[in-house]
């Protein structure tokens, strides 16, 4: 007996964007029964957004499956066994994070077939790197990692990663089709589909919000993956923040405690921890008329689940001199890219920081 659609999701980004894919995909391929398998993280935040998620895949009427592979080698031994047997069974294959490495250890166990078809729904920002490696033959790497190798791990990985890798990546007869259902803006390889996500469940469920008269800040983790120096990032906050009106922040799921109590005493600011993604969030409201955002996925998603609103997204560039010394050499140009590209926010100038001693 053959399975319907499978998807793998370890993001709260992640599940939103395969009920999208869901709502976008009627039939045939959802006809047949979808099961969602959550592989969640061990960090709070992110596994209470998963939690309520699963809750709204369930009303959906889709099965959840909620795996601990992250709770021992005994516990990750057992999920991937069980997984694999389900992964050989499902006539479609969705993916929430081709980069992540227990995703790719599944595929690499399994078995390729070429009647499979396989979606990779968005994850962010990293969709666009993705799918330019796919395009050039790449190693699959994130873009804010130092190097092309990933270290000693990286290296050890490297055949399970390059195994994945061929199940990601179509036939040139046409079999085993790979779809990527993004809202981000991608050049898709040959052979490769891309569909757009334009957050129509999302607006069909929720809003339209009712609108408050200040404005929305919205938090990023590039200070805890690296990429932005803390100091130079609170200084832009603040900037911010005093221009534009904010009265609240919007934490990523990602951010510190110690970087947000920081936030808050330089610019007193509502610290706000979202319980579900931010599309949501916005969609049901209340929310400001203006967002603002750095460089993120936001800056792409948050147009399409507000269209039809008076909101404006807007992005305000990372400025050179904000990168932290451990940031990958690829960062400013990535960055840049990301907020080139965001088609639906009105671009803001740098929010440059005072010279130290200075009023911002």
């Amino acid at each position: 007996m053959r399975d319907g659609a499978l998807a793998f999701v370890e993001s709260p980004v992640q599940l939103l964007n395969v009920l999208e894919w869901a709502h976008n995909h009627p039939a045939p391929d959802t006809a047949t029964p979808l099961t969602l398998v959550v592989l969640p993280p061990r960090d709070p935040m992110t596994r209470g957004q998963l939690r309520r998620m699963a809750e709204l895949a369930r009303d959906e009427g889709i099965a959840v499956s909620w795996q601990e592979a992250r709770d021992g080698m005994g516990g990750a031994v057992a999920s991937l066994l069980a997984l694999a047997r389900r992964l050989r069974r499902a006539r479609t294959l969705v993916i929430g994070d081709p980069f992540s490495r227990y995703v790719q250890l599944l595929l690499a166990l399994t078995p390729a077939r070429a009647e499979r078809r396989i979606t990779v729904v968005d994850d962010g920002t990293a969709t666009m790197e993705f799918v330019a490696q796919l395009a050039s033959g790449e190693r699959f790497v994130r873009w804010h990692r130092r190097g092309m190798r990933g270290g000693a791990r990286g290296m050890l990985f490297a055949p399970v990663s390059r195994r994945a890798r061929r199940r990601l990546t179509p036939r040139s007869d046409g079999k085993r089709p790979v779809e990527v259902f993004s809202s981000m803006p991608v050049e898709p390889p040959e052979n490769v589909v891309v569909t757009a996500n334009e957050f129509a469940w999302t607006r069909a469920r929720f809003g339209p919000p009712r609108l408050t008269k200040g404005a929305d800040l919205v938090g990023t983790s590039l200070v805890e993956t690296g990429v932005v120096d803390t100091e130079r990032y609170l200084e832009a906050v603040t900037s911010l923040a005093r221009e534009y009106g904010a009265t609240r922040y919007f934490a990523h799921r990602r951010e510190s405690s110690e970087k947000l109590q920081q936030v808050s005493a330089a610019t007193g600011l509502e610290i706000v921890r979202p319980d579900l993604p931010l599309e949501l969030v916005a969609r049901r409201g209340p929310v400001g008329r203006t967002i603002l955002s750095f460089p993120s996925t936001v800056v792409h998603t948050l147009p399409l689940a507000l269209a039809g609103t008076a909101v404006t997204v807007a992005v305000c560039d990372i400025d050179p001199e904000w990168l932290s010394r451990t940031a990958s050499p690829r960062a400013q140009g990535f960055l840049a890219g990301v907020t080139g590209t965001a088609r639906g926010a009105r671009r803001l100038p740098s929010a440059l920081p005072s010279p130290p001693g200075q009023s911002v």
